[in-house]
């Protein structure tokens, strides 16, 4: 899922709308990125197939997506790269003042050296230990996975602020960070642009969590899961709807559980991680 090359104007697609059984729920205005595969993806048929008539799901990834779940949900995709505030530029015009209840950031990429990843697609390791790396992967890898989560949040924080005057609760902003993002956990070494640019990641997300109390942000850890990130399936690694399920037991909870306060950083079962 590379979100980090530079679209000039973002394509503005609205996916066609097919009528699903009803559902009870309190429809939503909902964000999403990183939706072209992955957990993005995921997420995004999730809240189509699921949501009442009256949501609006926006989606944004830099890839064009199709959501083939039958839906009731207004949804709109926006090709635009969430490291890229021009890019973003359509998007933010749809938006507007319009109210934002949760925000779910997927978009990133792995931190590899394309040229080592391309060679050896079985060998993540190969591609980005301290022989190969180099900055223009460290600044790539920063700018999508870091600065890309900075503007998503500035961007929306409005809205969401918005959300939290209209309904009376905060909002969510679920992150996607990861164990590898820990510094306290790494004992294993290299990965070194991913492991920097989801450190900051925490850092930035962190901070925001004290900026706005009226909103609330988590810091989740999918797990090992097979998103088209790397060139092969990595051991171990399980299918996105797996992690999803999880996560979205996950964000009922946060927010309201104790143990689960806005700014935390956890697993995908809400487990604490070590920052």
């Amino acid at each position: 899922m590379e979100a980090s090359e530079v679209v000039p104007a973002a394509k503005v697609v609205e996916i066609e709308e097919v009528i699903a059984p009803s559902v009870e729920a309190d429809p939503l205005t909902i964000v999403i990125t990183g939706t072209s595969s992955g957990l993005g993806y995921t997420f995004l048929e999730h809240y189509a197939r699921t949501s009442p008539p009256g949501t609006t799901i926006y989606s944004i990834d830099v890839k064009p997506v199709e959501v083939k779940t039958a839906t009731q949900a207004r949804t709109m995709h926006f090709e635009a790269n969430v490291s890229d505030a021009n890019s973003l530029s359509d998007f933010r015009k749809e938006v507007g003042n319009k109210p934002v209840d949760l925000l779910i950031h997927c978009a990133g990429v792995r931190g590899l050296v394309d040229y080592m990843a391309q060679a050896s697609p079985d060998n993540v390791a190969a591609a980005e230990n301290i022989v190969v790396m180099n900055a223009p992967t460290m600044m790539k890898t920063l700018e999508t996975n870091t600065v890309g989560t900075f503007l998503m949040i500035q961007i929306t924080h409005r809205n969401l602020k918005l959300s939290h005057e209209r309904r009376g609760k905060p909002p969510k902003v679920i992150v996607m960070s990861s164990r590898m993002g820990s510094i306290q956990h790494n004992t294993s070494g290299a990965a070194y642009a991913y492991r920097a640019s989801k450190a900051a990641l925490n850092a930035i997300v962190k901070s925001y969590s004290v900026d706005f109390p009226e909103i609330t942000f988590a810091l989740v850890h999918p797990g090992r899961v097979e998103t088209q990130l790397v060139g092969s399936r990595e051991a171990g690694a399980i299918e996105a709807n797996e992690s999803v399920e999880d996560m979205l037991k996950l964000m009922e909870r946060i927010g309201v559980d104790p143990s689960l306060r806005s700014g935390c950083f956890v697993d995908r079962w809400g487990v604490m991680i070590p920052w």
